[in-house]
């Protein structure tokens, strides 16, 4: 009976579900953080393993450094790259020579070895540049693109003669100034802030301009307009151009600046004064005294 019992229990069908751990691994392991873990965390962490003990080695940095610069220097090499001809534009030759040799370029050489913006300021700091614009353009030159300052005057300071643009900025020595006997001639403290002013005396002069020799800054404050024979015109502080035009208009309807005047002193509108040279003073006292004698008699 008892081994009836005992056949029957053997072949009664096994159970399949898993124990309580084996359920509980199953669900552990279908875990989507795990899973990526297992296989993509381990496998990358064991390469990565593998790759640091193979750069450990000296040897193998070495040749893997130099494998990395011989392939850059064969990419930054490659035809289409390279650079061998400078071209500057919007300059006259004396400049464009000064900007070669601020930017002393050895051809050919990489596109990427050059630092642009480097080269615009250098060029850029030149005085005679208002503004600056350097590429690379296609067939491999160098492209470099200025505006160049135009002198509207010549400067007379402590260094000399200088060119000046219309903002003032003093552009570049001059040996002469028969050199740029065209543009006029700008002195005085004060002269490049009020530089516009000063041109402006130029501009009215008229019949008179041949005859401008200079326009002076007195005292950072006015004007004196210097003419050729030692002549010399006093303006005031305020409303110049007016008191100058006004001397003109003398001088065209009765010749002021062609007699015996040294000075002529705008500087009070109301009564301008005339100062005449020494012979004209002499002749003049000649004549007071002769008129005096006569009518002694």
């Amino acid at each position: 009976m008892r081994a009836l019992r005992r056949n029957r229990a053997d072949a009664a069908p096994r159970d399949p579900a898993p124990s309580r751990w084996g359920y509980r691994f199953q669900r552990w392991m279908l875990t989507p953080g795990l899973r990526r873990l297992i296989l993509v965390g381990l496998p990358l962490l064991a390469l990565g393993g593998a790759l640091a003990g193979w750069a450990a080695q000296e040897s193998n940095r070495q040749m893997v450094a130099e494998a990395i610069a011989k392939a850059r220097m064969e990419f930054l090499s490659r035809e289409e790259f390279m650079v061998r001809v400078m071209a500057v534009d919007g300059a006259d030759d004396g400049l464009s020579r000064r900007i070669r040799t601020v930017l002393p370029v050895e051809f050919p050489i990489s596109s990427f070895d050059l630092e642009l913006a480097a080269m615009r300021a250098k060029v850029a700091a030149l005085a005679p540049v208002a503004d600056a614009a350097i590429r690379v353009r296609p067939g491999g030159v160098l492209q470099v693109t200025v505006e160049q300052r135009q002198p509207v005057a010549v400067f007379r300071g402590a260094e000399g003669l200088r060119l000046i643009d219309a903002e003032g900025v003093l552009i570049g020595p001059l040996a002469a100034r028969a050199d740029r006997a065209d543009l006029p001639l700008i002195t005085g403290d004060g002269a490049r802030a009020a530089l516009a002013e000063g041109l402006r005396l130029y501009d009215v002069a008229g019949p008179v301009r041949h005859r401008m020799r200079a326009v002076v800054r007195m005292g950072e404050r006015r004007w004196d307009v210097v003419l050729d024979r030692g002549q010399r015109i006093l303006l005031p502080t305020r409303t110049p151009i007016r008191a100058f035009e006004r001397v003109i208009a003398l001088d065209q309807a009765q010749d002021l600046l062609g007699r015996d005047v040294t000075v002529v002193d705008m500087r009070i509108a109301d009564r301008p004064t005339i100062r005449l040279n020494e012979q004209a003073v002499a002749e003049l006292r000649r004549v007071n005294g002769q008129e005096q004698e006569a009518g002694d008699e």
